[in-house]
Order: C-alpha cells, then sequence, then structure tokens
C-alpha cells in the first residue's frame, strides 16, 4: 500500500486548472493556471520546489471533465504519477453537506477526498491508443445518430399534425442534411470495424463476446471501451454496478424493509445496450426464455426485475469468456463462477 504525504486537487475547466496541495496537516499551496501544455510542465516543475515532495508519494486526483482532461491527464501519465480520476457525485457524497462552489473550493475539495481516502484510493489505468481513438469515434456516431433522430423523428410525426404542403416542404429541406449524416455514420461504422481487426487484442474481444447470443458487435465494443479492455473494471461485480444492474437493499432501522433496487448512478447507455440484448434472449434464446416464464408466471416476479437479471446473467457470460479467453458455449455453468 502506497502512503501518500501530498495530496493534489486538481479542477478542471476548458481554459483553467486549480491546484490545490494538502499535506497530511492542512491545506499548504493554491495556484491557477492555463490550461495548456507549457503551463502544466511549469506547474509539476514548481511542485517539486515544495519540500519534501516526491512524485512517489503524492497522488493527483480531478473530476471526469470529458476532453478537458486530456492535457493534464496525458501529461501525469508521461511522468508516471498517481492518478485518481473520479466521478464528480462520488467525491460530493463523500464529503457530506457542502456549501458554496468555485473553482479554488472545488479543487481543496478533491484533495481533502484524496486525503479521507487515502488508504483506499483506486489510480487510474491509461488507455491504449487505439481504445482512445475507438471511444472517441463511437462517441462522435453517437452525436451523429442523436442529429439524425432529431430530424427525422418530427418528419414522421408531420403529417398526422401539420398540412400536406408543409410536410413535404421539411421533409425536402431536410433530406440532404439526412442523407449526409447517414453517409458519414456508415463511414464511421467502416472506419471502427477496421480498426476492431487491425488489433489482435481487440479483435479476440469482440470474436468472444459476440459468440454469446443476441449481444452484438457494438454492445461488445462498448464493453470493451467502458471497462478499459476489462482491466479497469476487472469483475463482473464491479461492472454490475458501473452498468446499474447490482441491487441494493433498502432497511430502516426500524425492521422496515423494502424491495431492493438498483442504483441511478449507472451508465445509462450501457445499461439501454445490454437491456436490448435481454430482450433480444428473451425472444431468441430458449433457456432464457424458459427462465423468463418460470420466474414471471410461477414465481410472479416484477417483469424488470427478471429482465435485469438476465442482463446480469449476460454480463456473467461476458466475464467467463473473457477470462478464460474463449469463445461462448451453451453447456458450460456460468453459474458455478458467482
Amino acid at each position: 500500500m502506497k502512503r501518500y504525504k501530498y495530496f493534489i486537487g486538481i479542477d478542471v475547466s476548458k481554459l483553467t486548472l486549480d491546484f490545490a496541495i494538502m499535506n497530511v496537516e492542512k491545506l499548504i499551496y493554491h495556484k491557477k493556471i492555463a490550461n495548456d501544455d507549457t503551463a502544466i510542465a511549469s506547474m509539476l516543475i514548481e511542485l517539486k520546489e515544495i519540500n519534501g515532495f516526491k512524485q512517489s508519494n503524492s497522488v493527483f486526483g480531478m473530476e471526469h471533465t470529458g476532453i478537458y482532461s486530456n492535457k493534464i491527464l496525458s501529461m501525469l501519465e508521461r511522468k508516471k504519477a498517481n492518478i485518481v480520476y473520479e466521478n464528480p457525485t462520488h467525491i460530493k457524497n463523500s464529503l457530506g453537506n457542502l456549501r458554496g462552489k468555485n473553482d479554488k473550493l472545488d479543487s481543496i475539495r478533491i484533495a481533502t477526498y484524496l486525503k479521507k481516502l487515502k488508504d483506499d484510493l483506486r489510480l487510474w489505468q491509461g488507455k491504449r491508443k487505439i481504445i482512445q481513438e475507438l471511444a472517441s469515434l463511437v462517441a462522435l456516431r453517437d452525436r451523429l445518430a442523436r442529429t439524425k433522430r432529431a430530424l427525422k423523428t418530427p418528419l414522421k410525426e408531420d403529417p398526422l399534425f401539420v398540412s400536406t404542403k408543409f410536410a413535404i416542404q421539411n421533409e425536402k429541406f431536410s433530406s440532404r442534411t439526412i442523407d449526409a449524416l447517414e453517409a458519414d455514420i456508415h463511414i464511421l461504422d467502416e472506419t471502427i470495424n477496421l480498426l476492431c481487426l487491425s488489433d489482435p487484442k481487440i479483435k479476440r474481444m469482440m470474436d468472444i463476446i459476440t459468440s454469446i447470443p443476441c449481444v452484438g458487435h457494438f454492445t461488445a465494443l462498448q464493453m470493451i471501451i467502458t471497462s478499459n479492455e476489462f482491466e479497469t473494471i476487472s469483475s463482473r461485480k464491479q461492472f454490475a454496478a458501473y452498468a446499474g444492474l447490482a441491487p441494493y437493499p433498502k432497511q430502516s432501522g426500524t425492521g422496515l424493509q423494502a424491495r431492493s433496487h438498483v442504483s441511478n448512478i449507472a451508465n445509462k447507455k450501457m445499461k439501454t445496450l445490454l437491456h436490448t440484448c435481454a430482450m433480444l434472449s428473451n425472444r431468441f434464446v430458449p433457456e432464457i426464455q424458459a427462465y423468463f416464464k418460470r420466474r414471471t408466471e410461477i414465481d410472479g416476479k416484477p417483469k424488470m426485475l427478471v429482465f435485469n437479471a438476465i442482463r446480469s446473467k449476460l454480463v456473467l457470460r461476458v466475464f467467463s469468456c473473457i477470462k478464460h479467453n474463449r469463445l461462448y458455449t451453451k453447456d458450460y455453468d456460468y453459474n458455478s463462477e458467482n
């Protein structure tokens, strides 16, 4: 277990970075810098001037802020620094009731979080360049697909609520944009597919995951990206919690106990993809059909609870197959790995 002496909280924004440096006793330093390579490099040199400061006894922490964190993450990774890259909600909830908000306060709170949880911090693991590229392409594809839906959905509704003249006119003025979006999405799909085929590790994982009935290529790719090739999220229980599949008990001190519920803090996109796979499994996979019928009709369980159990079964199968580096086989006892 690493013994940290310095905790550096970094509040990231588009143009600036706020650094708050704490030792085991108190806040000793705060500075705001530009979010660019030159300023970051100078700041890292400046940190070395603090008495007793070493990279090995220090930990840097920041919240998920999308692409705005790329520069500082890249430089810290090259320096082999200890990095915590955490969900903002998780940091906020761990510190209790908070009052006030600005960049300096946020950086101090991140440093406080690092100090408070110093013995249980999970260090960030960088992704390979090809995973970063795939994640960027998939995110772009999602944006294009959302834009296309935003244009097409009203066009389908127009004939029901506006005059025929207006409906034809709206479709005419949107058609070229929609055609261009569809062409771009098609090119993106081909590029993503070629990238997956070019990397033996990713290709093997894709083959393994898609060997499971009703788990498609897009779901497989999302699982590989979000789990960082099953290294950052390395167990099915971690992934179930990440995707909002794990049920949590709800019980009061008076002895009253409600039905367990899944958490709303989850990757909703991943959960939606897995739910689609679960619904397809219930239509086309005989053993899943039998399981769903038994749990709903005989045991009387709510349908959504059973669908959540099917999603969890699919995740279990994925992680089992990845762990043993083998394709899915129907007769294997996956429940034995619980």
